[in-house]
């Protein structure tokens, strides 16, 4: 089986002033279709600067980097903004969302950019919103929905296009503990429906609900390991309290 994406003695190195830093140091990796990492590591461990040249949004000093087989450094900016639109959906801890519009409009933005007729903008937009559970607050902007429900929003934009790859940075670091292990069951379905699904995170739970464990420290890949416990996040909902039942 190809890999998605294979990167190869990778580096990422500052300039300040005299000194050097490197945020990353040697780093090499394989992501294969159908896998669920999660990538942990201390703050200045390398991890974001991993996730930010894995999505085409910065690029290494030095190494190798293939994506589906082809070599992402030689690609252009215009390039690599269609391998983005095309086979990646982001999701960030702070939702990234355009607050003065609706779940709808916010959903719909990456597909003005792909010249798609208004009516399959339509179908591709519901049916996305729908997957999330959103179908009734389609025309709510921001500030009328929970953080677990902005957090749905950014989610059904990222799959609006059908993504092979999701690349998630602390999705649910904002997040209280139920509502977290709610928007991990929608990533953990969409896995199982054929996603890549590549996650940040510091929260040791969050981690252990993916398939396979990624450390980094200091600029390096420290460990990878299965994930022989993992959490499935359909039975640990059975396991938490709804909000409403919570006593104060």
């Amino acid at each position: 089986m190809e890999a998605v994406i294979s990167v190869k003695n990778l580096f990422k190195i500052y300039k300040m002033g005299s000194q050097t830093l490197a945020a990353l140091n040697d780093v090499s990796m394989d992501v294969f279709p159908g896998e669920y990492i999660a990538i942990m590591g201390s703050s200045g461990s390398g991890k974001s600067t991993f996730m930010n040249i894995l999505g085409c949004l910065d690029v290494p000093t030095r190494g190798e980097y293939l994506f589906n087989g082809e070599s992402v450094i030689s690609k252009s900016k215009i390039q690599l903004a269609h391998l983005r639109r095309d086979n990646i959906g982001f999701v960030f801890q702070s939702f990234n969302l355009l607050s003065r519009t609706t779940a709808y409009d916010n959903v719909e933005l990456p597909l003005l950019y792909c010249n798609i007729p208004a009516s399959d903008r339509k179908i591709k937009v519901e049916k996305a919103l729908i997957s999330v559970g959103l179908k009734d607050r389609m025309n709510n902007t921001p500030s009328m929905l929970s953080g677990g429900q902005q957090q749905r929003v950014a989610i059904a934009r990222a799959i609006v296009n059908n993504p092979k790859m999701i690349l998630a940075d602390e999705p649910t670091g904002n997040l209280d503990t139920r509502t977290s292990m709610e928007i991990i069951q929608i990533f953990q379905l969409l896995n199982d429906e054929g996603i890549t699904v590549v996650m940040v995170t510091h929260e040791d739970d969050i981690a252990r609900t993916s398939k396979r464990k990624v450390v980094f420290r200091d600029g390096k890949m420290h460990k990878s390991e299965d994930t022989n416990d993992r959490l499935i996040a359909t039975e640990q909902l059975k396991l938490l309290p709804k909000l409403e039942e919570v006593i104060i």
